[in-house]
């Protein structure tokens, strides 16, 4: 009982802590905390699609080409193009809404430098340079958007080369399944 006291309490303790980072960010933080859990939504279930769903769509794609392709005529080039157009949209297409989310992280990381700097220079307006301490609370809220708008865009970045890396071989691989030999 007495560790799962302890495990609450550093829960909380955590929780705290978070919330002093978010808070000492300003409401650019909180921007960007929303903008990580809509990008990394849409980052799952691209990789839940390329995983689950799209390898039943190439299986039933495979199975129809092994059909057609005994038939008589030359449409089955047609045929295939247009399948492997619509496997490029399904796997690429919807990484085009991620992109802009990872382009918009340091953007918004940059607001949060420039409201921090109006922060700071409020403060040289009324006090002078005599308070060293509210200006490093308006230089910290400067960092801080900076920091984690830099952080979410580079890990956003290798995430969407890793799923451009799946969708492109998942590509191929339909490809190679509807030759015609």
């Amino acid at each position: 009982m007495t560790d799962m006291h302890g495990l609450w309490l550093r829960l909380v303790d955590s929780g705290h802590l978070l919330l002093d980072f978010m808070g000492a960010g300003g409401m650019v933080m909180w921007a960007l905390a929303l903008l990580c859990v809509l990008y990394w939504t849409l980052v799952f279930e691209r990789v839940w699609y390329m995983r689950r769903v799209f390898p039943h769509w190439a299986d039933d794609r495979r199975r129809a080409w092994e059909y057609l392709v005994d038939q008589p005529g030359v449409w089955q080039r047609a045929v295939r193009t247009a399948w492997l157009a619509q496997a490029q949209q399904q796997l690429a297409g919807p990484l085009r809404l991620s992109k802009a989310l990872v382009a918009l992280c340091p953007l918004l990381g940059l607001l949060g430098t420039v409201s921090g700097m109006i922060a700071v220079f409020d403060v040289l307006a009324l006090n002078g340079t005599g308070n060293p301490r509210g200006m490093a609370a308006g230089v910290w809220q400067a960092t801080l958007p900076t920091m984690a708008g830099m952080v979410l865009a580079i890990t956003g970045l290798f995430s969407l080369a890793r799923l451009e890396r799946i969708a492109r071989l998942s590509l191929d691989r339909l490809a190679d399944q509807l030759r015609h030999d």
